[in-house]
């Protein structure tokens, strides 16, 4: 696979562990999945140099290609949401290369907080870079801070055909099966949209008819 053009001055991670995160994600996700991942990392990358954070990339790379696991059909009965899915898949592989217990952390971290706004930004820069990709790749946010060149070279590498409808389809496949776990998060506006009939739980609901009898 190669690297992103000089113009966005960015490299993927070689090692064998990153190799292997590669092939693992290309063989179990489709297109979609697999270059919003790609993008993801190099998107986060540019945002954390605009932002003077240093990270470890290889632990950012991992983050980012395993962040969307969990949608995949083989977790949508597990009852948990699919970001703490993707978490352990991700966990499960580092720990099988015998990974500190720390770096575990983080991007188990990383992935499970990547659709929680406003907290990852605080948490260590791989945690909080994840969520930047992904917030630019599928939100938009902070578009500008990435020049046009180099959005347009990673874009490039890593195409994003009807991107927006796609994303949202596979957002809600991963998720209609388990709709519970959208509880006071950002997907219960894609099952809201999409999926009829769909009822959001209601945290003002939840205290007053909670077991306490005052």
């Amino acid at each position: 696979m190669p690297d992103v053009p000089h113009a966005a001055d960015l490299t993927v991670p070689d090692s064998a562990l990153a190799k292997e995160a590669t092939t693992l994600v290309r063989d179990a996700t489709d297109d979609l999945i697999f270059h919003h991942s790609r993008r993801v990392y190099l998107f986060g990358s540019l945002l954390g140099r605009a932002r003077g954070l240093e990270c470890d990339q290889e632990l950012l790379y991992i983050g980012a290609m395993f962040h969307d696991l969990g949608l995949n059909e083989e977790f949508r009965t597990s009852g948990r949401r699919f970001e703490v899915d993707g978490a352990e898949e991700a966990a499960a592989f580092l720990r099988a290369h015998q990974v500190p217990e720390d770096a575990v952390r983080r991007v188990w971290t990383a992935i499970a907080l990547h659709t929680t706004p406003g907290v990852p930004e605080f948490m260590e820069p791989e945690v909080a870079l994840v969520t930047a990709g992904v917030e630019y790749d599928v939100l938009g946010i902070d578009y500008d801070r990435i020049s046009p060149d180099d959005r347009a070279a990673i874009v490039a590498l890593h195409p994003r055909p009807d991107f927006k409808r796609r994303i949202l389809a596979a957002f809600t496949e991963g998720i209609a099966p388990k709709p519970e776990t959208t509880f006071g998060n950002v997907k219960a506006d894609v099952l809201a949209h999409f999926v009829p009939g769909f009822q959001r739980g209601d945290f003002v609901t939840v205290i007053r008819e909670s077991a306490w009898p005052e």
